[in-house]
């Protein structure tokens, strides 16, 4: 198979601030590994004004074209999950986009300047799902340097002036 799909519970944490502009912050703070039978946004704990919730099952996709990612990832000492959200300003308050083993994916989902994403612990049976997908599909491939055509010092010379033709 070149494609694998398994479930995870995202964990997110409600944070106060102390801020004129802003009374609190939704952030991805965990992954469970599985499903709980908990419903999508049930209150786990609740302290010293700190609220984490379950915010329900999402699917991590791992594809065979990306597995040198999730190589450097496991390889990093620490291997992490992505999870890129959105505010919605509403019930519920995040939107969660992916959830991802990918470095470069996760990185990528920065680029949108409203998106909120954090690198969170992958844990130790997500992370023999992924070793395990790369031991069986990873191939390496080499890098390969491209070199540029040699530019024609006197390419430009050659061109008519543009709207008039070339004087013989």
């Amino acid at each position: 198979m070149a494609h694998e799909r398994f479930s995870v519970g995202v964990v997110v944490e409600r944070r106060p601030l102390k801020s004129r502009w802003v009374d609190h912050v939704w952030l991805p703070v965990a992954v469970l590994a599985g499903v709980p039978e908990a419903a999508p946004w049930t209150l786990l704990v609740e302290e010293g004004g700190v609220q984490r919730f379950y915010a329900g099952a999402y699917a991590v996709d791992l594809y065979r074209t990306e597995t040198a990612g999730y190589r450097d990832n496991l390889e990093s000492g620490a291997p992490k999950l992505w999870i890129a959200a959105h505010a919605t300003g509403v019930t519920p308050p995040l939107d969660i986009l992916v959830v991802t083993a990918d470095p470069n994916e996760g990185a990528a989902y920065t680029e949108a300047g409203d998106n909120i994403v954090e690198a969170v612990p992958m844990p130790d049976e997500v992370a023999g799902v992924v070793a395990r997908f790369v031991a069986e599909h990873h191939v390496e491939r080499a890098f390969i340097k491209r070199r540029r055509d040699r530019a024609n010092p006197d390419a430009l010379a050659l061109r008519p002036a543009h709207g008039k033709e070339r004087e013989p």
